[in-house]
């Protein structure tokens, strides 16, 4: 055989030559850099005395149930438009969060970093939506982001099950026992009940697997029961039942899992955060209106629905419904019990979104979009025209300093408010009265499990402090301004809150493992640890003999 001479060996050799380099590059020298073995991450913890802080920590392992998940969100192609890092520039950080890190992809074998977003990333997406927000996502997802392209996933959904609606022993409409409804895994005679909260097309979504802390939680045997509220009425004969398969909660899982490893950095978030008090106001007009109602009907539609009355189509898929704008009646306030909120009470609602709920952040949204939708969504009800909002509460700009001895009375205080009767004595949220709560509305409700630090109306103890002042009105929680006069003791029990979610994960609400000499070093008000350039180190984190890694100061 003749040797390949001339131009075409050059060639020849130069192509061998770039495909054994490109092997190194990405085969051989990934392996060689310490970065691909790390597996640790800068986190964000709460400290007992209500400080967030960053800290050097072990990213964890995916959950069977996650790593389920991940499979499946391989199989689907999710990450072909879906890039899953964040670059250290400007644009980036302030709408995704902190940048990567080294660690947060020890445990991803093949990586789905991606290099174009046809969707946004989803680096930082756990735990930024209810479960309730993915299953409607995936059933349509126009229903929740109109603009998007992303194709329906129907078949992670098991084939919808029409059923003719009977009257139940209490005069409404309920479910009858077929053989059908029992296919799912629902017992009409079972001891325990799962809410049904059916839209008004009929479509009612029947969560008989759901994930809950990482893990999968089977509904199946209990007894359905439909909550439509008292201020609907459903004029329909049918429902058609759709429930999901059990890849859909795992790819869920999984979705939630992401950016979890760095711990509650949301809550130090700037972009989100937002904290309007005092007498606050945005101009109204017809043409603010006019241009609000353009942006409700793109953005807010599909849960709020058409009338304002919270019953869109995409309120199905939620265990807390969407909130009723005709009734005028709101939960997060600077204004006293019973009262209208403020404009700047709705404006932080909109901006920072609520938590653990499918309402999300809209910090992305103009300001001049979220200031016209807040005019818009008063004229659902009466109520704006009739009154106005008083003047807000007085809440200090800066709040006592936490100490042992103000956590000692805030406990004091949550024994004599009684507050375990909701949320339990650890603040689970599984006190003796918690499973027979129900809204204004007609709703069950569940108190807040307090340890994940998910708190709907924002996680600084300012915040908190707003709640026990005001109360949330509609549902069971009550103001405390009047059995707790004085600020002193509700600044108390704002502190014992969030000291309930201390050195907890926010995803699993499980204690982090640290030794109680590095809670003891945190727990000092002296050490900052602000920024994941100074964050908390400390020996015996790895068994690895790898360099401490700094985020490069920015």
């Amino acid at each position: 055989m003749e040797a390949v001479e001339g131009p075409k060996g050059v060639i020849l050799v130069a192509g061998v030559f770039a495909l054994l380099l490109a092997l190194f590059i990405q085969g051989v020298l990934p392996a060689m850099l310490p970065e691909t073995r790390r597996d640790t991450v800068t986190r964000v913890v709460r400290t007992d005395l209500g400080e967030l802080k960053w800290i050097q920590a072990k990213a964890t392992p995916y959950t069977p149930l996650e790593l389920q998940g991940r499979r499946i969100y391989q199989r689907e192609g999710c990450w072909y438009c879906h890039s899953q890092y964040v670059r250290p520039v400007n644009d980036e950080t302030l709408r995704w969060g902190p940048v990567s890190e080294a660690g947060e992809y020890s445990f991803d074998a093949p990586h789905f970093w991606g290099t174009q977003r046809i969707g946004p990333d989803l680096t930082r997406v756990g735990l930024k939506y209810a479960n309730g927000w993915h299953y409607a996502h995936h059933w349509d997802p126009r229903l929740v982001v109109p603009d998007s392209n992303m194709p329906a996933f129907p078949w992670l959904f098991r084939t919808p099950v029409t059923v003719e609606l009977t009257t139940g022993e209490d005069g409404q409409p309920a479910l009858p026992d077929t053989p059908a409804l029992r296919a799912l895994g629902l017992d009409p005679n079972g001891a325990q009940v799962l809410p049904l909260f059916p839209g008004p097309d009929g479509l009612t979504f029947v969560p008989i697997f759901d994930t809950l802390h990482g893990r999968l939680v089977d509904n199946r045997g209990k007894r359905p029961v439909l909550r439509f509220g008292q201020f609907r009425t459903f004029e329909g004969k049918t429902l058609t039942l759709l429930a999901p398969t059990e890849e859909l909660p795992a790819l869920v899982a999984y979705i939630q899992k992401l950016g979890t490893n760095r711990g509650k950095w949301r809550d130090l978030f700037v972009s989100q955060r937002a904290f309007a008090d005092g007498n606050f106001t945005l101009e109204g007009g017809p043409d603010q209106v006019a241009f609000g109602k353009v942006v409700y009907e793109h953005r807010c539609i599909g849960c709020h629905g058409a009338k304002g009355d919270g019953w869109g189509a995409a309120a199905t898929f939620f265990d807390v419904q969407p909130r009723d704008f005709q009734l005028g009646v709101f939960k997060f306030r600077t204004t006293p019990s019973g009262s209208l909120p403020t404009d700047g009470d709705l404006l932080r609602t909109l901006t920072n979104g609520v938590r653990g709920t499918a309402m999300p952040t809209w910090h992305e949204l103009p300001f001049r979009e979220r200031a016209a939708v807040i005019q818009y969504i008063k004229t659902f009800s009466e109520r704006w025209q009739q009154e106005a909002p008083p003047p807000s509460i007085a809440i200090a700009a800066q709040p006592p300093a936490a100490s042992a001895e103000l956590l000692a009375r805030g406990k004091e205080v949550w024994d004599e408010a009684q507050c375990a009767q909701c949320h339990g004595e650890r603040g689970k949220g599984d006190g003796p009265s918690a499973p027979d709560l129900t809204d204004d509305f007609g709703f069950p409700i569940l108190p807040a499990d307090l340890t994940t630090g998910l708190f709907k109306s924002g996680a600084g103890v300012r915040d908190i402090f707003r709640t026990m002042s005001t109360g949330l009105d509609g549902t069971p929680m009550p103001s405390f301004a009047d059995a707790f006069p004085d600020e002193n003791d509700r600044w108390a029990l704002a502190y014992h809150v969030l000291s309930l979610s201390a050195y907890h994960d926010p995803l699993y609400a499980t204690p982090e493992p640290f030794p109680d000499s590095v809670k003891q070093a945190l727990d000092d008000p002296e050490e900052a640890h602000r920024t994941p350039a100074a964050a908390y180190q400390w020996t015996g984190l790895t068994d690895r003999n790898l360099p401490v890694y700094r985020m490069p100061a920015r």
